[in-house]
Protein backbone atom coordinates (compact mmCIF):
# COMPACT_ATOMS: atom_id res chain seq x y z
CA UNK A 1 0.00 0.00 0.00
CA UNK A 2 0.81 3.46 -0.61
CA UNK A 3 1.91 4.93 2.82
CA UNK A 4 1.74 8.72 3.65
CA UNK A 5 2.55 10.82 6.54
CA UNK A 6 0.62 13.62 5.12
CA UNK A 7 -1.39 14.71 2.49
CA UNK A 8 -0.88 17.51 0.54
CA UNK A 9 -4.14 19.65 -0.79
CA UNK A 10 -4.84 18.29 -4.65
CA UNK A 11 -4.02 14.71 -4.40
CA UNK A 12 -5.04 14.05 -8.15
CA UNK A 13 -2.77 16.59 -9.17
CA UNK A 14 -0.10 14.65 -7.21
CA UNK A 15 -1.49 11.06 -8.66
CA UNK A 16 -2.12 9.84 -4.98
CA UNK A 17 -4.07 6.34 -5.81
CA UNK A 18 -6.88 7.00 -3.22
CA UNK A 19 -7.59 3.26 -3.28
CA UNK A 20 -4.63 2.16 -1.50
CA UNK A 21 -3.82 5.42 0.42
CA UNK A 22 -3.16 4.43 4.00
CA UNK A 23 -1.79 6.89 6.98
CA UNK A 24 1.30 5.73 9.11
CA UNK A 25 0.44 5.63 13.46
CA UNK A 26 2.57 7.84 15.22
CA UNK A 27 2.43 8.04 19.34
CA UNK A 28 0.44 10.99 20.40
CA UNK A 29 1.18 13.56 23.08
CA UNK A 30 -0.74 11.17 25.97
CA UNK A 31 1.67 8.65 25.22
CA UNK A 32 4.67 10.07 24.47
CA UNK A 33 4.31 12.38 27.99
CA UNK A 34 2.88 10.04 30.11
CA UNK A 35 0.12 12.25 31.40
CA UNK A 36 -3.50 13.07 30.89
CA UNK A 37 -3.99 16.07 28.76
CA UNK A 38 -7.03 18.73 29.55
CA UNK A 39 -10.24 17.43 28.22
CA UNK A 40 -10.28 17.85 24.03
CA UNK A 41 -13.75 20.04 23.86
CA UNK A 42 -14.67 17.36 20.96
CA UNK A 43 -13.27 14.04 19.69
CA UNK A 44 -14.82 12.06 16.89
CA UNK A 45 -14.85 8.97 16.69
CA UNK A 46 -14.43 7.46 12.97
CA UNK A 47 -12.71 8.65 9.70
CA UNK A 48 -15.51 7.92 7.44
CA UNK A 49 -17.50 10.56 5.51
CA UNK A 50 -19.71 11.81 8.35
CA UNK A 51 -16.64 11.63 11.13
CA UNK A 52 -14.36 13.95 8.95
CA UNK A 53 -17.26 15.98 7.73
CA UNK A 54 -18.63 16.93 11.52
CA UNK A 55 -14.50 17.25 12.77
CA UNK A 56 -13.64 19.58 9.94
CA UNK A 57 -16.97 21.59 10.37
CA UNK A 58 -16.18 21.69 14.29
CA UNK A 59 -12.88 23.20 13.38
CA UNK A 60 -13.70 26.02 11.05
CA UNK A 61 -15.83 27.40 13.95
CA UNK A 62 -12.70 27.31 15.86
CA UNK A 63 -13.60 24.12 18.21
CA UNK A 64 -10.27 22.37 18.57
CA UNK A 65 -10.65 18.57 17.37
CA UNK A 66 -9.15 15.05 18.08
CA UNK A 67 -10.51 12.53 15.44
CA UNK A 68 -9.39 9.16 16.08
CA UNK A 69 -10.00 6.11 14.13
CA UNK A 70 -9.21 2.48 14.72
CA UNK A 71 -7.69 1.75 10.94
CA UNK A 72 -5.16 3.77 9.31
CA UNK A 73 -7.00 3.85 5.79
CA UNK A 74 -9.50 5.09 3.31
CA UNK A 75 -12.61 3.20 2.50
CA UNK A 76 -12.48 -0.62 0.84
CA UNK A 77 -14.32 -0.20 -2.26
CA UNK A 78 -16.34 2.42 -3.70
CA UNK A 79 -19.45 1.79 -1.14
CA UNK A 80 -21.56 4.79 -0.92
CA UNK A 81 -21.53 6.52 -5.01
CA UNK A 82 -24.51 9.04 -4.73
CA UNK A 83 -24.32 12.40 -3.13
CA UNK A 84 -26.87 14.75 -3.01
CA UNK A 85 -27.23 18.18 -3.69
CA UNK A 86 -27.41 19.06 -0.23
CA UNK A 87 -24.11 17.07 0.64
CA UNK A 88 -22.86 19.00 -2.23
CA UNK A 89 -23.82 22.18 -0.60
CA UNK A 90 -22.45 20.76 2.78
CA UNK A 91 -19.08 20.04 1.37
CA UNK A 92 -19.15 23.77 -0.13
CA UNK A 93 -18.93 25.08 3.08
CA UNK A 94 -16.58 22.81 4.14
CA UNK A 95 -14.02 23.92 1.59
CA UNK A 96 -13.86 20.87 -0.78
CA UNK A 97 -17.71 20.73 -2.67
CA UNK A 98 -15.52 21.98 -5.86
CA UNK A 99 -12.87 18.97 -6.16
CA UNK A 100 -16.11 16.75 -5.72
CA UNK A 101 -17.74 17.88 -8.50
CA UNK A 102 -14.82 18.16 -10.98
CA UNK A 103 -13.93 14.48 -9.59
CA UNK A 104 -17.84 13.25 -9.78
CA UNK A 105 -20.40 11.99 -12.37
CA UNK A 106 -23.12 14.80 -12.73
CA UNK A 107 -27.20 13.11 -12.95
CA UNK A 108 -30.23 14.11 -12.81
CA UNK A 109 -31.99 11.85 -15.30
CA UNK A 110 -33.32 8.79 -14.11
CA UNK A 111 -34.50 5.69 -16.31
CA UNK A 112 -37.25 2.78 -14.86
CA UNK A 113 -37.43 -0.64 -16.92
CA UNK A 114 -40.02 -3.19 -16.87
CA UNK A 115 -38.26 -6.22 -18.45
CA UNK A 116 -36.51 -4.70 -21.63
CA UNK A 117 -38.94 -2.05 -22.22
CA UNK A 118 -38.88 1.85 -20.77
CA UNK A 119 -41.48 2.51 -18.27
CA UNK A 120 -40.72 6.17 -17.54
CA UNK A 121 -38.14 8.82 -17.24
CA UNK A 122 -37.78 11.28 -14.13
CA UNK A 123 -35.47 14.58 -13.58
CA UNK A 124 -34.35 15.15 -10.36
CA UNK A 125 -33.33 18.70 -10.80
CA UNK A 126 -35.86 19.75 -13.65
CA UNK A 127 -35.92 23.97 -13.09
CA UNK A 128 -32.33 25.81 -14.23
CA UNK A 129 -30.91 28.15 -11.35
CA UNK A 130 -28.65 25.99 -9.11
CA UNK A 131 -25.19 25.43 -8.77
CA UNK A 132 -24.83 22.21 -8.06
CA UNK A 133 -26.53 19.14 -9.75
CA UNK A 134 -29.08 16.93 -8.03
CA UNK A 135 -26.03 13.90 -7.53
CA UNK A 136 -22.77 13.22 -8.52
CA UNK A 137 -21.83 9.40 -8.31
CA UNK A 138 -18.37 10.11 -6.54
CA UNK A 139 -16.29 6.66 -5.00
CA UNK A 140 -16.63 6.98 -1.37
CA UNK A 141 -12.86 6.63 -1.31
CA UNK A 142 -13.01 9.63 -3.51
CA UNK A 143 -14.74 11.45 -0.83
CA UNK A 144 -12.88 10.57 1.91
CA UNK A 145 -9.69 11.65 0.56
CA UNK A 146 -10.49 14.99 -0.43
CA UNK A 147 -12.63 15.69 3.31
CA UNK A 148 -9.18 14.42 4.53
CA UNK A 149 -7.05 16.44 2.77
CA UNK A 150 -9.36 19.37 4.04
CA UNK A 151 -8.43 18.22 7.44
CA UNK A 152 -5.06 18.10 7.39
CA UNK A 153 -5.43 22.26 6.77
CA UNK A 154 -6.89 22.45 9.83
CA UNK A 155 -4.58 23.60 12.75
CA UNK A 156 -6.46 22.62 15.78
CA UNK A 157 -7.70 18.98 13.98
CA UNK A 158 -5.90 16.48 15.03
CA UNK A 159 -5.86 12.99 13.49
CA UNK A 160 -5.00 9.99 15.57
CA UNK A 161 -4.73 6.35 13.26
CA UNK A 162 -4.64 3.31 14.77
CA UNK A 163 -6.49 4.31 17.84
CA UNK A 164 -9.55 1.91 18.54
CA UNK A 165 -11.56 2.84 21.14
CA UNK A 166 -11.74 -0.03 23.74
CA UNK A 167 -13.69 1.42 26.91
CA UNK A 168 -15.80 4.86 27.81
CA UNK A 169 -16.44 6.41 31.16
CA UNK A 170 -18.49 9.70 31.53
CA UNK A 171 -18.50 11.39 34.78
CA UNK A 172 -20.01 14.46 35.98
CA UNK A 173 -23.58 15.27 35.64
CA UNK A 174 -24.86 15.57 31.82
CA UNK A 175 -24.84 19.17 30.72
CA UNK A 176 -22.82 20.73 33.38
CA UNK A 177 -19.62 22.39 32.97
CA UNK A 178 -17.53 19.09 34.37
CA UNK A 179 -19.20 16.33 32.44
CA UNK A 180 -16.79 14.99 30.12
CA UNK A 181 -16.04 11.71 28.45
CA UNK A 182 -13.10 9.43 29.25
CA UNK A 183 -12.12 7.30 26.19
CA UNK A 184 -9.78 4.58 26.23
CA UNK A 185 -7.67 4.17 23.20
CA UNK A 186 -6.04 1.11 22.18
CA UNK A 187 -2.53 1.56 19.78
CA UNK A 188 0.35 -0.35 18.36
CA UNK A 189 2.58 1.20 21.60
CA UNK A 190 -0.60 -0.11 23.90
CA UNK A 191 -3.29 1.82 25.79
CA UNK A 192 -3.95 5.11 27.33
CA UNK A 193 -6.81 7.34 28.39
CA UNK A 194 -8.44 10.42 26.08
CA UNK A 195 -10.74 12.81 27.90
CA UNK A 196 -13.42 14.97 26.15
CA UNK A 197 -16.05 17.01 27.18
CA UNK A 198 -18.09 15.79 24.29
CA UNK A 199 -17.62 12.95 21.86
CA UNK A 200 -19.49 12.11 18.99
CA UNK A 201 -19.53 8.35 17.81
CA UNK A 202 -19.22 8.29 14.15
CA UNK A 203 -17.78 4.94 14.27
CA UNK A 204 -20.11 3.24 11.58
CA UNK A 205 -23.32 0.41 11.65
CA UNK A 206 -21.47 -2.01 14.16
CA UNK A 207 -19.87 1.27 16.41
CA UNK A 208 -17.79 0.01 19.28
CA UNK A 209 -18.75 3.08 21.22
CA UNK A 210 -22.30 1.83 21.07
CA UNK A 211 -21.30 -1.99 22.35
CA UNK A 212 -19.46 -0.53 24.76
CA UNK A 213 -22.32 1.91 26.20
CA UNK A 214 -24.86 -1.30 25.95
CA UNK A 215 -26.90 0.74 23.72
CA UNK A 216 -28.67 -1.10 20.48
CA UNK A 217 -30.58 -0.60 17.20
CA UNK A 218 -33.92 -1.37 16.90
CA UNK A 219 -35.85 -1.87 13.30
CA UNK A 220 -36.67 -4.48 10.34
CA UNK A 221 -33.86 -6.73 8.64
CA UNK A 222 -35.04 -7.48 4.92
CA UNK A 223 -34.60 -11.29 3.73
CA UNK A 224 -32.65 -10.45 0.80
CA UNK A 225 -29.37 -10.31 -0.74
CA UNK A 226 -27.90 -8.19 -3.34
CA UNK A 227 -24.52 -8.57 -5.34
CA UNK A 228 -22.10 -5.38 -5.92
CA UNK A 229 -20.01 -5.06 -8.98
CA UNK A 230 -17.80 -2.42 -10.29
CA UNK A 231 -17.36 -2.92 -13.08
CA UNK A 232 -14.17 -0.91 -15.32
CA UNK A 233 -14.60 -0.82 -18.58
CA UNK A 234 -15.88 1.99 -21.65
CA UNK A 235 -18.80 2.26 -22.51
CA UNK A 236 -21.71 3.96 -24.43
CA UNK A 237 -24.66 3.87 -21.82
CA UNK A 238 -25.37 7.56 -21.32
CA UNK A 239 -24.97 9.20 -17.60
CA UNK A 240 -28.29 8.49 -16.13
CA UNK A 241 -29.40 6.28 -13.63
CA UNK A 242 -31.03 2.93 -14.81
CA UNK A 243 -33.04 0.72 -13.03
CA UNK A 244 -34.96 -2.61 -13.98
CA UNK A 245 -37.52 -4.74 -12.83
CA UNK A 246 -37.56 -8.26 -14.19
CA UNK A 247 -35.09 -7.68 -17.19
CA UNK A 248 -34.39 -10.59 -19.30
CA UNK A 249 -30.90 -10.89 -18.43
CA UNK A 250 -31.66 -11.44 -15.01
CA UNK A 251 -35.37 -12.65 -14.67
CA UNK A 252 -37.10 -12.68 -11.45
CA UNK A 253 -34.85 -9.97 -9.98
CA UNK A 254 -33.94 -6.02 -9.81
CA UNK A 255 -30.76 -4.58 -11.62
CA UNK A 256 -29.58 -1.09 -11.06
CA UNK A 257 -26.82 0.49 -13.28
CA UNK A 258 -24.97 3.84 -12.07
CA UNK A 259 -21.73 5.87 -13.94
CA UNK A 260 -19.06 6.08 -11.83
CA UNK A 261 -15.20 8.37 -12.20
CA UNK A 262 -12.62 6.58 -13.95
CA UNK A 263 -14.56 4.32 -16.22
CA UNK A 264 -16.05 2.09 -13.16
CA UNK A 265 -19.79 1.12 -13.55
CA UNK A 266 -21.86 -0.18 -10.30
CA UNK A 267 -24.25 -2.70 -11.15
CA UNK A 268 -26.30 -3.85 -8.50
CA UNK A 269 -27.76 -7.37 -8.86
CA UNK A 270 -30.74 -8.72 -6.65
CA UNK A 271 -30.03 -12.29 -5.57
CA UNK A 272 -32.72 -13.50 -3.25
CA UNK A 273 -32.37 -14.63 0.19
CA UNK A 274 -31.21 -18.46 -0.42
CA UNK A 275 -27.87 -16.90 -2.43
CA UNK A 276 -24.88 -18.06 -0.79
CA UNK A 277 -23.30 -15.20 -0.27
CA UNK A 278 -19.07 -16.07 -0.50
CA UNK A 279 -20.56 -18.42 -4.11
CA UNK A 280 -21.98 -15.20 -5.15
CA UNK A 281 -18.79 -13.31 -5.28
CA UNK A 282 -16.71 -15.65 -7.15
CA UNK A 283 -15.52 -14.44 -10.49
CA UNK A 284 -17.03 -17.78 -11.62
CA UNK A 285 -20.87 -15.83 -10.70
CA UNK A 286 -20.10 -12.49 -11.11
CA UNK A 287 -18.98 -11.96 -14.82
CA UNK A 288 -21.95 -14.34 -16.90
CA UNK A 289 -24.36 -12.30 -14.74
CA UNK A 290 -22.33 -8.93 -16.19
CA UNK A 291 -22.05 -10.48 -19.34
CA UNK A 292 -25.67 -10.91 -19.14
CA UNK A 293 -26.23 -7.85 -19.27
CA UNK A 294 -23.75 -5.84 -21.10
CA UNK A 295 -23.40 -8.57 -24.23
CA UNK A 296 -21.33 -11.50 -25.00
CA UNK A 297 -18.19 -9.84 -26.79
CA UNK A 298 -18.62 -6.68 -23.75
CA UNK A 299 -14.95 -6.33 -22.80
CA UNK A 300 -14.27 -5.23 -19.01
CA UNK A 301 -12.67 -5.91 -15.61
CA UNK A 302 -14.02 -6.31 -11.89
CA UNK A 303 -12.27 -3.97 -9.61
CA UNK A 304 -14.51 -4.62 -6.40
CA UNK A 305 -17.11 -7.09 -5.57
CA UNK A 306 -19.43 -7.43 -2.64
CA UNK A 307 -22.40 -9.12 -1.74
CA UNK A 308 -24.46 -7.36 1.14
CA UNK A 309 -28.15 -7.32 3.12
CA UNK A 310 -29.56 -4.69 4.99
CA UNK A 311 -31.45 -3.32 7.64
CA UNK A 312 -33.78 -0.71 8.41
CA UNK A 313 -33.41 1.05 11.66
CA UNK A 314 -31.91 3.13 14.06
CA UNK A 315 -31.44 3.87 18.01
CA UNK A 316 -34.14 5.08 20.24
CA UNK A 317 -32.10 8.46 21.30
CA UNK A 318 -29.54 9.78 19.51
CA UNK A 319 -27.72 11.58 22.96
CA UNK A 320 -26.19 9.56 26.05
CA UNK A 321 -25.11 12.16 28.14
CA UNK A 322 -22.26 14.01 26.64
CA UNK A 323 -22.26 11.02 23.64
CA UNK A 324 -23.53 11.95 20.40
CA UNK A 325 -23.85 9.47 17.59
CA UNK A 326 -23.93 10.35 14.10
CA UNK A 327 -24.40 8.38 10.63
CA UNK A 328 -24.47 4.41 10.32
CA UNK A 329 -23.56 4.59 14.32
CA UNK A 330 -26.96 5.77 14.55
CA UNK A 331 -29.30 4.94 12.08
CA UNK A 332 -29.38 2.33 8.94
CA UNK A 333 -31.13 2.58 6.03
CA UNK A 334 -31.52 0.02 2.46
CA UNK A 335 -28.83 1.96 -0.13
CA UNK A 336 -32.06 2.31 -2.32
CA UNK A 337 -32.47 6.20 -2.59
CA UNK A 338 -28.94 7.17 -1.21
CA UNK A 339 -30.09 8.13 2.08
CA UNK A 340 -27.47 6.48 4.29
CA UNK A 341 -24.58 8.87 3.69
CA UNK A 342 -26.43 11.55 2.91
CA UNK A 343 -28.94 11.67 5.99
CA UNK A 344 -25.20 10.95 8.02
CA UNK A 345 -23.52 14.04 6.27
CA UNK A 346 -26.50 16.32 7.28
CA UNK A 347 -25.84 14.40 10.74
CA UNK A 348 -22.85 15.93 10.64
CA UNK A 349 -24.08 19.25 9.43
CA UNK A 350 -27.09 19.36 12.58
CA UNK A 351 -24.77 18.86 15.58
CA UNK A 352 -20.81 20.45 14.50
CA UNK A 353 -22.65 24.37 14.64
CA UNK A 354 -24.73 23.28 18.03
CA UNK A 355 -21.39 21.95 19.32
CA UNK A 356 -19.65 25.14 18.78
CA UNK A 357 -22.26 27.19 20.56
CA UNK A 358 -22.55 25.38 23.21
CA UNK A 359 -18.93 24.97 23.85
CA UNK A 360 -18.30 28.98 23.33
CA UNK A 361 -21.36 29.79 25.91
CA UNK A 362 -23.73 30.84 23.29
CA UNK A 363 -25.85 28.13 23.94
CA UNK A 364 -27.36 26.18 26.82
CA UNK A 365 -26.88 22.45 26.52
CA UNK A 366 -30.02 21.68 25.88
CA UNK A 367 -29.07 22.58 22.26
CA UNK A 368 -27.97 19.55 21.60
CA UNK A 369 -31.36 17.66 22.61
CA UNK A 370 -32.14 19.39 19.74
CA UNK A 371 -29.57 17.63 17.47
CA UNK A 372 -30.95 14.34 18.85
CA UNK A 373 -35.19 15.31 18.03
CA UNK A 374 -34.37 16.18 14.85
CA UNK A 375 -32.36 13.95 13.73
CA UNK A 376 -34.28 10.99 15.11
CA UNK A 377 -37.12 12.26 13.23
CA UNK A 378 -35.42 12.82 9.75
CA UNK A 379 -34.27 9.15 10.46
CA UNK A 380 -37.50 7.63 11.05
CA UNK A 381 -38.29 9.54 7.58
CA UNK A 382 -35.61 8.29 5.68
CA UNK A 383 -36.72 4.81 7.25
CA UNK A 384 -39.81 5.45 5.90
CA UNK A 385 -39.25 6.05 1.97
CA UNK A 386 -36.48 3.21 2.52
CA UNK A 387 -38.37 0.87 3.64
CA UNK A 388 -41.10 1.58 1.19
CA UNK A 389 -39.00 1.57 -1.13
CA UNK A 390 -37.74 -2.10 -0.52
CA UNK A 391 -41.23 -3.39 -0.24
CA UNK A 392 -41.94 -2.40 -3.61
CA UNK A 393 -38.50 -3.68 -5.36
CA UNK A 394 -39.08 -7.01 -3.51
CA UNK A 395 -42.47 -8.14 -2.55
CA UNK A 396 -43.00 -10.23 0.22
CA UNK A 397 -46.03 -11.79 -1.32
CA UNK A 398 -47.60 -12.63 -4.53
CA UNK A 399 -50.37 -9.69 -4.09
CA UNK A 400 -47.84 -7.55 -3.68
CA UNK A 401 -46.23 -8.71 -6.36
CA UNK A 402 -49.17 -8.68 -8.65
CA UNK A 403 -49.76 -4.55 -7.73
CA UNK A 404 -46.08 -3.52 -7.86
CA UNK A 405 -46.40 -5.15 -11.62
CA UNK A 406 -49.59 -3.26 -12.64
CA UNK A 407 -47.92 -0.38 -11.38
CA UNK A 408 -45.01 -0.68 -13.58
CA UNK A 409 -47.19 -1.56 -16.40
CA UNK A 410 -49.81 1.10 -16.14
CA UNK A 411 -46.84 4.06 -15.28
CA UNK A 412 -45.92 3.95 -19.13
CA UNK A 413 -48.96 5.58 -20.10
CA UNK A 414 -50.30 7.48 -17.20
CA UNK A 415 -49.12 9.48 -14.93
CA UNK A 416 -51.05 9.22 -11.84
CA UNK A 417 -49.36 5.22 -11.75
CA UNK A 418 -45.80 6.90 -12.19
CA UNK A 419 -45.96 8.72 -8.63
CA UNK A 420 -46.25 4.78 -7.15
CA UNK A 421 -43.18 3.16 -9.08
CA UNK A 422 -40.91 3.27 -6.47
CA UNK A 423 -37.08 1.65 -7.45
CA UNK A 424 -36.13 4.07 -4.59
CA UNK A 425 -37.19 7.65 -3.51
CA UNK A 426 -34.17 9.70 -3.75
CA UNK A 427 -32.72 11.46 -0.62
CA UNK A 428 -33.57 14.80 0.06
CA UNK A 429 -33.15 17.01 2.77
CA UNK A 430 -35.46 16.33 5.75
CA UNK A 431 -37.52 19.92 6.68
CA UNK A 432 -37.48 20.02 10.12
CA UNK A 433 -41.20 21.33 10.78
CA UNK A 434 -40.94 20.41 14.44
CA UNK A 435 -38.28 21.76 15.34
CA UNK A 436 -38.08 23.50 19.15
CA UNK A 437 -35.91 25.98 17.44
CA UNK A 438 -38.38 26.78 14.79
CA UNK A 439 -40.18 30.32 15.25
CA UNK A 440 -43.48 29.49 13.71
CA UNK A 441 -44.66 32.17 10.67
CA UNK A 442 -47.40 35.18 11.63
CA UNK A 443 -47.86 36.04 7.98
CA UNK A 444 -48.58 34.14 5.12
CA UNK A 445 -45.79 33.10 3.00
CA UNK A 446 -45.74 30.31 -0.47
CA UNK A 447 -43.48 27.84 -1.07
CA UNK A 448 -41.23 25.50 -0.14
CA UNK A 449 -38.87 27.89 2.27
CA UNK A 450 -40.92 27.06 5.91
CA UNK A 451 -39.14 27.29 8.86
CA UNK A 452 -36.90 23.79 9.14
CA UNK A 453 -36.55 23.55 5.21
CA UNK A 454 -32.93 23.71 3.95
CA UNK A 455 -32.19 27.05 1.89
CA UNK A 456 -32.49 26.54 -1.51
CA UNK A 457 -29.78 28.11 -4.02
CA UNK A 458 -29.92 31.06 -6.20
CA UNK A 459 -27.73 32.63 -8.90
CA UNK A 460 -27.08 36.29 -7.59
CA UNK A 461 -24.22 38.80 -8.17
CA UNK A 462 -21.94 40.20 -6.07
CA UNK A 463 -19.68 43.26 -7.14
CA UNK A 464 -20.75 42.66 -10.81
CA UNK A 465 -19.61 38.76 -10.34
CA UNK A 466 -21.40 35.81 -10.86
CA UNK A 467 -22.06 34.09 -7.65
CA UNK A 468 -24.64 31.67 -5.47
CA UNK A 469 -26.93 32.80 -2.68
CA UNK A 470 -25.73 29.60 -0.28
CA UNK A 471 -21.98 30.91 -0.84
CA UNK A 472 -22.99 33.55 0.97
CA UNK A 473 -25.23 32.18 3.97
CA UNK A 474 -24.36 29.43 6.68
CA UNK A 475 -21.59 29.04 8.64
CA UNK A 476 -23.13 31.31 10.98
CA UNK A 477 -26.41 32.70 12.16
CA UNK A 478 -27.47 34.95 9.06
CA UNK A 479 -30.43 37.45 8.41
CA UNK A 480 -31.23 37.74 5.27
CA UNK A 481 -33.46 40.82 3.77
CA UNK A 482 -34.77 41.18 0.56
CA UNK A 483 -34.49 45.03 -0.85
CA UNK A 484 -36.96 46.54 -3.79
CA UNK A 485 -36.38 48.50 -6.21
CA UNK A 486 -36.85 51.80 -3.51
CA UNK A 487 -33.96 50.85 -1.28
CA UNK A 488 -34.44 50.56 2.36
CA UNK A 489 -36.35 52.87 4.65
CA UNK A 490 -34.90 54.62 7.46
CA UNK A 491 -36.74 52.05 9.92
CA UNK A 492 -35.20 48.66 8.49
CA UNK A 493 -31.88 50.11 8.38
CA UNK A 494 -31.94 51.11 11.97
CA UNK A 495 -33.26 47.75 12.70
CA UNK A 496 -30.54 45.91 11.11
CA UNK A 497 -27.89 47.78 12.71
CA UNK A 498 -29.20 47.35 16.08
CA UNK A 499 -29.02 43.45 14.96
CA UNK A 500 -25.45 44.36 14.35
CA UNK A 501 -25.06 45.32 17.70
CA UNK A 502 -26.73 42.38 19.48
CA UNK A 503 -25.35 40.11 21.74
CA UNK A 504 -25.49 37.41 19.32
CA UNK A 505 -23.35 37.49 15.99
CA UNK A 506 -25.15 37.55 12.96
CA UNK A 507 -24.04 37.92 9.67
CA UNK A 508 -26.49 40.48 7.25
CA UNK A 509 -27.34 39.16 3.18
CA UNK A 510 -29.06 41.99 1.47
CA UNK A 511 -30.97 40.87 -1.50
CA UNK A 512 -31.40 43.38 -4.40
CA UNK A 513 -33.57 43.43 -6.70
CA UNK A 514 -32.49 43.53 -10.61
CA UNK A 515 -34.11 47.00 -10.93
CA UNK A 516 -33.20 48.41 -8.15
CA UNK A 517 -30.99 51.53 -8.12
CA UNK A 518 -32.02 53.75 -5.25
CA UNK A 519 -30.39 53.61 -1.86
CA UNK A 520 -28.63 50.66 -2.95
CA UNK A 521 -25.33 52.74 -3.19
CA UNK A 522 -26.50 54.09 0.80
CA UNK A 523 -26.42 50.33 1.86
CA UNK A 524 -22.53 49.73 2.35
CA UNK A 525 -22.01 52.97 4.46
CA UNK A 526 -25.32 52.27 6.47
CA UNK A 527 -24.60 48.97 7.38
CA UNK A 528 -20.53 47.64 8.01
CA UNK A 529 -19.71 44.26 7.05
CA UNK A 530 -23.35 43.29 5.34
CA UNK A 531 -23.25 41.09 1.62
CA UNK A 532 -25.29 42.97 -0.58
CA UNK A 533 -26.29 40.54 -3.38
CA UNK A 534 -28.10 41.32 -6.82
CA UNK A 535 -31.18 38.72 -7.35
CA UNK A 536 -30.34 39.17 -11.40
CA UNK A 537 -32.71 36.69 -12.35
CA UNK A 538 -35.18 37.36 -9.45
CA UNK A 539 -35.09 33.99 -8.52
CA UNK A 540 -34.09 34.48 -4.97
CA UNK A 541 -37.20 36.11 -4.83
CA UNK A 542 -39.55 33.94 -6.47
CA UNK A 543 -37.86 30.35 -4.51
CA UNK A 544 -38.74 32.24 -1.34
CA UNK A 545 -41.56 34.17 -1.93
CA UNK A 546 -40.08 37.17 -1.06
CA UNK A 547 -41.80 40.80 -1.38
CA UNK A 548 -39.65 44.02 -0.76
CA UNK A 549 -38.77 44.14 3.11
CA UNK A 550 -39.19 40.34 3.56
CA UNK A 551 -36.79 39.14 6.27
CA UNK A 552 -35.28 35.51 6.67
CA UNK A 553 -33.29 34.31 9.85
CA UNK A 554 -30.70 31.52 8.58
CA UNK A 555 -29.74 28.66 10.80
CA UNK A 556 -25.16 27.88 10.62
CA UNK A 557 -26.28 24.88 9.02
CA UNK A 558 -28.36 26.76 6.09
CA UNK A 559 -32.06 25.58 7.54
CA UNK A 560 -34.47 28.67 7.76
CA UNK A 561 -35.68 29.54 11.22
CA UNK A 562 -37.81 32.07 10.94
CA UNK A 563 -39.43 34.45 8.23
CA UNK A 564 -41.27 37.92 8.40
CA UNK A 565 -42.46 40.08 5.85
CA UNK A 566 -41.02 43.13 7.58
CA UNK A 567 -38.30 43.79 9.73
CA UNK A 568 -38.32 43.99 13.81
CA UNK A 569 -35.47 43.66 15.49
CA UNK A 570 -37.21 42.85 18.36
CA UNK A 571 -38.43 39.64 16.81
CA UNK A 572 -35.80 38.63 15.45
CA UNK A 573 -33.43 38.66 18.86
CA UNK A 574 -36.07 36.45 20.34
CA UNK A 575 -35.95 33.85 17.33
CA UNK A 576 -32.05 33.86 18.15
CA UNK A 577 -32.71 33.18 21.54
CA UNK A 578 -35.31 30.79 20.61
CA UNK A 579 -32.58 29.01 18.23
CA UNK A 580 -30.34 28.49 21.33
CA UNK A 581 -32.09 27.56 23.64
CA UNK A 582 -31.69 30.63 25.88
CA UNK A 583 -35.21 30.95 27.04
CA UNK A 584 -36.30 32.62 24.08
CA UNK A 585 -40.20 32.42 23.01
CA UNK A 586 -41.64 33.41 19.97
Amino acid sequence: MQSVQSVEMDGDKMGINYQTLSFEYQPCREQQGGTQATAYPVIVVGAGPVGLATAIDVAQQGVPVVLVDDDCSLSTGSRAICFSKRSLDIFDRLGCGQRMVDKGISWNVGKVFLKDELVYTFNLLPESGHNRPAFINLQQYYVEGYLLERARELPNLEIRWKSKVVGIRQDGAPGSDDANVTLTVETPDGQYPLCGRYVVAADGSRSPIRNLMGLDTHGRTFKDRFLIADVKMEAEFPTERWFWFDPPFHPNQSVLLHRQPDNVWRIDFQLGWDADPALEKTPERVIPRVRALLGPEAKFELEWVSVYTFSCLRMDRFRHGNVLFAGDSAHGVSPFGARGANSGVQDAENLAWKLAMVLSGRASDALLDTYASERESAADENIRHSTRSTDFITPKSAVSRVFRDAVLKLARDHAFARQLVNSGRLSVPAVLRDSALNTADSERFAGQMVPGAACCDAPVRLGGQPAWLLQHIGQQFTGMLFCGAGGIDEATCDALQALQRGAIPLKLVVLVSADATEGVSALDVALSGATVLHDTEGLAKTRYDATPGAFYLIRPDQHVCARWRRLDAGRVEQALKRALCVGGTA
